[in-house]
C-alpha cells in the first residue's frame, strides 16, 4: 500500500514537472496575435477582423486556428514568411525552435498561395508529413472548338486552345408573382446591373480573351443588333447545296414566332451531311440572308455533332471586307448556336456563310444546319404558373388594384426587349438547351432559374469532355467559368466599396473530376481580384478597396465542374465607385486586368509560359510619299504594368470606300508604304501583336488621292475623348449632370437606362430605390447609344473627295510628336467633336482631353501666321479654352488671336437647325441640321457652345431659334472657320457636302 501511494505521488510530481516544462501561449499573447493578424490583414483587405479561435502549443509545434476572415488575405511567399516572423516575435523565446502553423478555412495559410505564385514548396509541415505535388485542373482537347484561320497572327503564348465560360450577371426576367417582365436589379446611377456588367464583358473582356486565342462561350445573347435573320437548311430560299449531301439528324428550324415552355427550336428541324475529303472540296453548302441595313452583325452557325464528325469543318464568312475563314470542331458544340464573330455587312441580300467538305482527314462527317445573323428581340413567352395565381393576386391587391373583386389577367407575353437585355434563362432555351438546364425550378421561379441556369449551362457545355465524362453534354472542354457582377452597398463620403471575389470549395468532397482540389477556384479568384485591385490602385484610385475572398456556396460558384469565380467588381449603388465605373477607359482597364488574371491562372494550370497582348498603338498618321504612295506610321505603347506586353509586329487593316475592313497585313516595322488607287477613299487601322495575342485597334485614319487634285488637305483627328458624364459632389448633392456634359461612350454605350433624377445625399440610404440617391429614369433602357467611333476622317474626307481635293489624316498625338508637319498643307481640317477637358473619378489624374493643348496651339499659331487656312469644328472648343478647370490666359489668347472667337455661353438647343446669316458670296443659303439626340448611329450634341467673333471675324451661322452664333469666319491674317457644332454631327450627306463646299470657298478662294 505504501509503495502504491509513493508511486502515485511520484507520477503526480513528474506530471507537474512535465506541465511546468511545456511552454504555454498566454491569453495576452493570443489577443496580441489576433490583433497583429488583423492589422496585417487590414493593410490589404477592407475591415478584415481576425479572431484566434484556439491554439495548440508544444515545444516542437504551435498551431493557431483563426477565423475565416484570415483566409480573405492574398497570401504570397513573401508576405506568408513575414506573417510567421511576426507571430514568432509575439510568441517569444519559449517557442523559438517550434514550427508554427496558422490554419484558416481548413488550410495552413501557405497552402492558400495560388499555384501561379509559388516558386517552391512553402507549406509549413511536420517532418513526418511529405507534401505531394498539387493536381492541376486541365481539360485539354486535340483541337479547339473554333480556330480562326484568317487571323494574321496566332497567339501561341496566349490562350489558344482554352475554352472559357463567361457571363455578364443578370438580365431582364419574368416575375411570376408580379405578373410582369422586369429587371433583376434596381436602376441607379443611370444604369442597372442587368445591363451594366455587359458594358465590360461584351465590348472589352470577350474581345481581349478572343484576341488571346480563347474560345469564349456566353449564356446570353452577345449581339446588340436589333435585327436577327435566320438561314436554315429547312428553308430553300436561304440555303443551297453543291455536290452530294444527305439527310442528317435532328436540327434547328424556326417554326414559330414565339416559343413556350418546353419548345426547343433545335428539335424542330433537320440537318444535312456530307463526307469530308482531304483536298479539292467537292461539296458545299451556303446560307444567304437579307440585311435590312448596313452594320455590324454577329454570325452564328449550328450543326449536328457526333463522334464521326470532322474536327475541322471549313466555314467561310463573306462580309463587306472580304472573306474570313474558320475551322469548327464539329465533334463538340452541336445542337446550339456557335458564334464565329462580328462582321460588317452592306444592306441587301448576301451570301453570308459557306461550308465545304474539305478536311485534314477524309471520310469524316461534315454537318450543315442553320446560320443566325444578328441579335434580334426576345421570342420566349412567359406567363404566371397556375400554382402561383393566388400569390400573384394577393400581391396585385396589396400593391396595385384595391378592388378584391377585380380579376387579374394572366397573359402570355414576351419581354418586348432586345434579346441582349434578357437573362440567360431565355437565351438558353432559344439556343437549344433542355429544360433541365434553363428551368431547374420547373418554371416556377424565373429569377432563380436565371442564375441557376448559368451554372447548369457550364456543365451542359462540358458534359462528355475529359473533366465531365459521365455528364451528357456538348463535349466542349471548358477550362474555367467566370461570372461578372456588380454589388450593392453604400459608403459614407467618397469611400469606395470596391472589389469582392467569391468561390466555393466544398462540393464533391472538395475535388474536381481528375482529382484537382477545388481550391483551384480560390487560386483563380485571388489572382483576378489581386490583378484588378493592384492595377486600379496604381493607375486610377490608390484608395480602391479590396474586399474578401469568400468561400461560400453561391449557386453559380458551387455547381460548375470547373474552377469558377464570381466577381463583384464594385458597388453599382455607391457614387464613389460609379464615378469611375462609368468611365469607358476604366472599363477597358478593368477588363484587361481580368484578362491578365485569367491568363495567369490558366497558364499556371497548364504549366505554360505566357505573354500579355500589347496595348493599342498611338501617334498614327498618314502622308503622301509619291504619286500614288501613302506612308502609314504609328508608335507602340509600352505597358508600365506588364513587362511581357511588348509588340513583336503589327497588323494593318484596310477598308476601301464604304466597304468593310479586310483581314489585315502583318508588318514588322512601325510604318508601311501602301499604293492607293486614285479616286478611292482608303481607311486604315493598326493593331499591335505579340506571341500572347493582338491589341485593340487604333483610331481609323483615311487618305485619298484625287485623279485630278485641286490640292491636298490635312485632316487632324483631335477627337480622342471617351469619358463618363460630368459628376460632382457637394455637402448636400451628388450625381451625374448630363446637362453640363453627358460624356462620350467608347464606340457605343449599352448600359445607359436614363438620366439621374435624385441628387439628395440625404436619400443615400433610402430603402425605396425609386426615391434613393442615384435614382434615374428608364426611358433609354434598351437603347444602344453611339459614342466616339474614332472613324471621322473618312466622313470629313468624303465631302472633300466630292470637291476634288486629295487628303491625308493624322492623330493629334502624331502631330504633337512632330511625326507630320502641317506646314506642308494649305488647309487643315481639325476634328474636335466632343473633346473637352475632363476630370475622371475624384480628379486625381488632373484634366484630360483638352481640346487644343499648348503644344498644338503653338503648331497651329505658326501655321496660320505663315498663311495656312484652318477649319475647326467641335461643340466645346470655346468653353474649354475659356472656362475649363485648367484654362489659362494663353488658351484665351490663342482662341482670340488664332481662331478669332470668344466664348459666349452654353447653348441649350430647342431645335437642331443652323441658319446662314452672312452675305458672303461663298456661303449659299439653306439651313443645316445637326444631331441633338443620342441614337445608335450618331452621337448627340446636347449643349454646344455659342461663340462670338473676335478681331476682324464675322458671324456666318447662327442657331435658328436664337441670335447666338454657331459659325465664325476670319479672312484676314490667316483664314479660319470655326464651327461650334461638330461637322460630323450634321447627319444628312447633302448638307455636309454643301457646308464643306462653302467652307472651302472661304478658305481656298483660288479654287472655285
Amino acid at each position: 500500500m505504501k509503495i502504491k501511494v509513493f508511486l502515485g505521488l511520484f507520477l503526480l510530481l513528474v506530471s507537474d514537472m512535465s506541465r511546468a516544462a511545456t511552454p504555454r501561449v498566454s491569453t495576452r499573447q493570443r489577443i496580441e496575435i489576433a490583433q497583429m493578424l488583423t492589422r496585417i490583414g487590414e493593410r490589404e483587405v477592407y475591415k478584415m477582423k481576425v479572431k484566434v479561435k484556439s491554439i495548440s502549443a508544444s515545444k516542437k509545434q504551435v498551431t493557431i486556428y483563426t477565423s475565416i476572415d484570415m483566409s480573405y488575405y492574398p497570401f504570397r511567399e513573401e508576405n506568408t514568411r513575414a506573417i510567421y516572423d511576426s507571430v514568432r516575435s509575439v510568441l517569444g523565446p519559449d517557442f523559438r525552435k517550434a514550427s508554427i502553423r496558422i490554419i484558416t478555412d481548413r488550410h495552413e495559410i501557405s497552402e492558400l498561395i495560388p499555384l501561379a505564385f509559388r516558386k517552391q514548396s512553402t507549406a509549413v509541415k511536420s517532418k513526418k508529413k511529405k507534401k505531394s505535388e498539387p493536381i492541376l485542373f486541365t481539360n485539354p482537347s486535340e483541337r479547339p472548338l473554333i480556330k480562326r484561320l484568317s487571323s494574321v497572327s496566332q497567339p501561341e503564348l496566349g490562350l489558344s486552345g482554352r475554352h472559357i465560360a463567361l457571363w455578364q450577371s443578370h438580365g431582364r426576367y419574368f416575375d411570376q408573382v408580379r405578373n410582369k417582365w422586369r429587371w433583376q436589379r434596381s436602376c441607379l446611377w443611370e444604369t442597372c446591373e442587368d445591363l451594366y456588367t455587359q458594358s465590360y464583358v461584351l465590348p472589352y473582356l470577350v474581345p481581349m480573351l478572343e484576341n488571346a486565342g480563347a474560345c469564349v462561350l456566353l449564356p446570353r445573347e452577345r449581339d446588340t443588333q436589333l435585327h436577327e435573320m435566320i438561314a436554315d437548311n429547312d428553308q430553300s430560299d436561304s440555303y443551297k447545296e453543291q455536290g452530294v449531301w444527305q439527310d442528317g439528324g435532328v436540327g434547328f428550324a424556326h417554326r414559330y414566332e414565339i416559343y413556350r415552355t418546353g419548345d426547343n427550336p433545335f428539335r424542330h428541324g433537320t440537318t444535312r451531311k456530307t463526307v469530308s475529303v482531304r483536298s479539292n472540296a467537292q461539296n458545299e453548302a451556303s446560307w444567304s440572308v437579307e440585311f435590312p441595313e448596313k452594320g455590324e452583325y454577329a454570325v452564328y452557325v449550328s450543326y449536328e455533332a457526333t463522334s464521326e464528325s470532322a474536327d475541322d469543318a471549313h466555314y467561310t464568312v463573306h462580309h463587306a471586307g472580304g472573306e474570313s475563314r474558320f475551322e469548327v470542331n464539329q465533334t463538340m458544340g452541336g445542337g446550339t448556336w456557335i458564334c464565329l464573330g462580328k462582321f460588317s455587312f452592306a444592306k441587301g441580300r448576301h451570301e453570308v456563310v459557306t461550308l465545304s467538305n474539305q478536311s485534314r482527314e477524309a471520310g469524316r462527317i461534315v454537318s450543315a444546319d442553320a446560320v443566325k445573323v444578328g441579335g434580334g428581340y426576345g421570342n420566349i413567352v412567359r406567363v404566371t404558373n397556375p400554382s402561383l395565381y393566388h400569390e400573384a393576386k394577393e400581391f396585385d391587391l396589396k400593391h396595385g388594384s384595391k378592388d378584391p373583386e377585380m380579376q387579374l389577367e394572366f397573359l402570355e407575353e414576351t419581354s418586348g426587349y432586345p434579346r441582349f437585355c434578357e437573362g440567360a434563362r431565355y437565351w438558353l432555351q432559344w439556343a437549344g438547351f433542355g429544360e433541365e438546364v434553363y428551368a431547374p425550378k420547373e418554371h416556377l421561379d424565373d429569377y432563380k432559374e436565371d442564375y441557376m441556369s448559368r451554372a447548369c449551362w457550364v456543365n451542359a457545355l462540358m458534359g462528355g469532355s475529359r473533366r465531365a465524362p459521365e455528364i451528357e453534354g456538348k463535349r466542349i472542354p471548358v477550362d474555367m467559368a467566370f461570372a461578372f457582377h456588380s454589388d450593392a452597398g453604400v459608403r459614407d463620403g467618397d469611400e469606395i466599396v470596391g472589389t469582392l471575389g467569391i468561390f466555393y470549395t466544398r462540393e464533391n468532397q472538395g475535388r474536381f473530376e481528375g482529382g484537382a482540389d477545388r481550391y483551384r477556384s480560390r487560386d483563380l479568384t485571388d489572382i483576378v481580384q489581386t490583378q484588378i485591385v493592384e492595377d486600379i490602385r496604381r493607375v486610377y484610385e490608390p484608395d480602391w478597396m479590396r474586399r474578401g475572398l469568400w468561400n461560400r456556396a453561391y449557386y453559380e460558384a458551387r455547381i460548375p465542374s470547373v474552377p469558377t469565380m464570381l466577381l463583384e467588381l464594385l458597388s453599382h449603388q455607391n457614387f464613389a465607385d460609379m464615378r469611375y465605373g462609368h468611365d469607358p477607359r476604366f472599363k477597358f482597364f478593368v477588363s484587361r486586368a481580368v484578362y491578365k488574371g485569367i491568363l495567369r491562372f490558366l497558364s499556371s494550370q497548364y504549366k505554360t509560359e505566357y505573354v500579355v497582348q500589347p496595348l493599342p498603338v498611338e501617334a498614327f498618321s498618314t502622308e503622301r510619299t509619291s504619286e500614288n504612295g501613302v506612308r502609314l506610321s504609328w508608335a507602340p505603347v509600352l505597358d508600365s504594368l506588364e513587362a511581357t506586353a511588348v509588340p513583336d509586329a503589327y497588323i494593318v487593316y484596310t477598308r476601301k470606300g464604304e466597304g468593310g475592313f479586310d483581314n489585315g497585313q502583318r508588318v514588322d516595322a512601325t510604318s508601311l508604304v501602301v499604293n492607293q488607287e486614285p479616286g478611292v477613299v482608303y481607311s486604315y487601322k493598326v493593331t499591335a501583336v505579340n506571341r500572347g495575342g493582338e491589341s485593340f485597334p487604333s483610331e481609323t485614319l483615311a487618305a485619298y488621292i484625287a485623279p485630278q487634285s485641286r490640292g491636298e488637305i490635312l485632316i487632324i483627328n483631335g477627337f480622342d475623348r471617351i469619358s463618363a458624364p460630368y459628376s460632382a459632389r457637394c455637402d448636400s448633392l451628388a450625381g451625374f449632370y448630363r446637362e453640363v456634359d453627358e460624356g462620350v461612350p467608347d464606340r457605343y454605350d449599352i448600359n445607359f437606362v436614363g438620366e439621374q433624377c435624385i441628387f439628395d445625399l440625404g436619400m443615400a440610404r433610402c430603402e425605396n430605390d425609386s426615391k434613393a440617391l442615384g435614382a434615374c429614369r428608364t426611358d433609354c433602357e434598351t437603347d444602344v447609344i453611339a459614342g466616339n467611333s474614332f472613324d471621322y476622317p473618312a466622313l470629313h474626307g468624303e465631302s472633300l473627295r466630292k470637291l476634288g481635293y486629295s487628303f491625308v489624316s493624322t492623330s493629334r498625338k502624331a502631330l504633337e510628336a512632330g511625326t507630320i508637319s502641317i506646314a506642308d498643307y494649305k488647309i487643315v481640317d481639325l476634328i474636335l467633336g466632343k473633346q473637352l477637358s475632363h476630370l475622371a473619378g475624384r480628379g486625381l489624374k488632373g484634366c484630360e482631353f483638352k481640346t487644343i493643348p499648348p503644344k498644338m496651339q503653338g503648331q497651329l499659331r505658326r501655321y496660320v501666321a505663315n498663311g495656312g487656312a484652318l477649319f475647326v469644328s467641335g461643340c466645346y472648343l470655346a468653353k474649354d479654352l475659356f472656362e475649363a478647370p485648367d484654362a489659362t490666359d494663353g488658351d484665351r489668347a490663342f482662341a482670340e488671336e488664332v481662331l478669332h472667337i470668344r466664348f459666349d455661353q452654353t447653348y441649350l438647343p430647342h431645335s437642331n437647325r443652323l441658319r446662314v446669316t452672312s452675305n458672303l458670296r461663298a456661303f449659299s443659303r439653306g439651313d443645316y441640321h445637326f444631331n441633338t439626340d443620342v441614337t445608335r448611329e450618331h452621337y448627340g450634341v446636347r449643349n454646344p457652345d455659342a461663340i462670338r467673333p473676335a478681331g476682324d471675324a464675322s458671324v456666318v451661322l447662327r442657331y435658328s431659334d436664337s441670335s447666338l452664333a454657331a459659325g465664325v469666319v476670319s479672312l484676314e491674317d490667316g483664314r479660319s472657320f470655326v464651327l461650334a457644332v461638330p461637322f460630323e454631327s450634321i447627319v444628312e450627306n447633302a448638307e455636309r457636302d454643301r457646308l464643306m463646299r462653302d467652307v472651302m470657298r472661304l478658305l481656298d478662294p483660288e479654287k472655285k
